[in-house]
């Protein structure tokens, strides 16, 4: 949960997790949706499908015993080199490096490292700087200390270098050149898509679709839609027949839901649509509005389903 996503969000999520799959034997025999739902709103959700796999692995493979060795950690699904460092050292106290965010940032200050860290070669300096100065037999400790000085005292802008107990041997700080440390690569322009969805309602229900498993949102449920170069009322009807072999009458539009993803970012317009003709489809399903609550959705697909569920309350 910790990948790429910081400890105050995941606290909440972490407890009902545990709750819900205490043993690695509930997760491994639980089904995806029900670890999707548990998932939901933690986004990169391959790292729920990653985790039910590995519980799986560790049950068959292992007897239900994590495995101490760092080449069996990264066997597992979803384990590389930062997880299965930050496991052997914090949980069995090996003597193993480990390279989060924050401990990025700290090594790049305090050796003042020019390359930038999101290459191979930065990649392999941090790697190695961390693995040389840690400290045997305290691992564990020192992993944690670095992570929680990134994320408190040396943080990505304005870091708090007066309060930072590293402050007479940081490079950076030395040079003047902390806030520029780690050298980041130049970013990418960040493409921005259009898209339309259908919210196709009948007799009290509504119809959704379960995409690929692989991929984006992989084994999440959402609106039929599609993206779209012109006006979103106008091509709906195309997209929607030319995606998912449906016919429907375009009705009052519900509204507009922005989302940002990794890569690119998302304006997608939302239409009550009535259907004309639907070929029965298995991703397809009918489902009551009360218990779109069970099916796993992105934000996007989230929030317009609150847009409809308020726009037909009372009507349906």
């Amino acid at each position: 949960m910790l990948q790429q996503t910081r400890v105050e969000a995941v606290i909440p999520y972490f407890e009902r997790w545990m709750a819900r799959f205490p043993t690695l034997e509930r997760l491994a025999n639980a089904s995806e949706k029900e670890v999707l739902s548990a998932w939901e709103g933690l986004g990169y959700y391959s790292r729920a499908r990653n985790l039910q796999r590995a519980a799986r692995m560790v049950v068959e493979e292992y007897g239900s015993q994590l495995p101490r060795e760092v080449s069996a950690l990264r066997k597992l699904p979803g384990i590389g080199h930062y997880t299965a460092g930050a496991i052997a050292s914090i949980a069995f106290g090996l003597d193993q490096p480990t390279l989060d965010g924050n401990l990025r940032r700290v090594l790049a200050r305090l050796f003042d490292v020019r390359q930038a860290a999101d290459t191979p070669a930065g990649d392999r300096i941090l790697w190695e700087l961390a693995a040389e100065n840690l400290p045997h037999g305290q691992a564990g400790d020192y992993n944690q200390a670095l992570m929680d000085l990134g994320a408190t005292v040396c943080l990505p802008k304005k870091p708090h270098c007066s309060a930072c107990p590293l402050v007479k041997v940081c490079q950076a700080r030395a040079r003047g050149v902390q806030e520029q440390r780690p050298v980041l690569k130049p970013k990418r322009k960040v493409p921005h898509y259009v898209q339309v969805a259908a919210v196709i309602v009948r007799d009290g229900q509504v119809l959704i679709t379960r995409r690929p498993t692989k991929g984006l949102l992989g084994g999440m449920w959402e609106f039929p839609n599609g993206r779209v170069e012109g006006e979103p009322a106008l091509e709906l009807e195309t997209v929607i027949e030319t995606g998912y072999n449906l016919s429907v009458r375009v009705g009052d539009p519900l509204g507009m839901v922005k989302h940002a993803y990794t890569h690119f970012r998302v304006t997608e317009y939302a239409y009550l649509c009535e259907a004309i003709s639907i070929k029965r489809q298995e991703n397809l399903e009918w489902v009551e509005f009360v218990r779109l609550a069970d099916y796993p959705m992105g934000k996007i697909d989230r929030q317009i389903a609150g847009l409809a569920r308020a726009k037909t309350l009372g009507t349906l």
